[in-house]
């Protein structure tokens, strides 16, 4: 099975028992009970960030090396490249943060 099929199921699994969770017994409504949603949402958009910068990475990190290799001057460009692919993993940081702060 792809590893992307198997994320989504898993994520479309934790989304349905989340909306199956609602108020326990003999307990009041609080005013957190939109909370949940926010949490799978931060923690979907920084682990698909996550995801996505370690695959990118893996795929710079091959080639960079490669390019070292037959020229040691490209170091400084491949560098900028592997830094530029893990913005992409600070981005969902971000964005996790914004999130949550609402």
């Amino acid at each position: 099975m792809k590893p992307i099929v198997f994320l989504l199921s898993v994520a479309s699994v934790a989304l349905l028992a989340a909306g199956l969770t609602d108020v326990a017994y003999a307990q009041e409504a609080s005013a957190a009970t939109g909370d949940g949603s926010k949490l799978i949402g931060a923690g979907i958009a920084f682990g698909l960030a996550s995801l996505g910068a370690g695959i990118g990475l893996g795929q710079v990190g091959a080639a960079g090396l490669a390019v070292i290799s037959e020229n040691p001057a490209l170091q400084s460009k491949v560098f900028i490249f592997v830094g530029m692919v893990e913005s992409i993993a600070i981005y969902g940081i971000v964005m996790m943060f914004i999130i949550l702060g609402q």
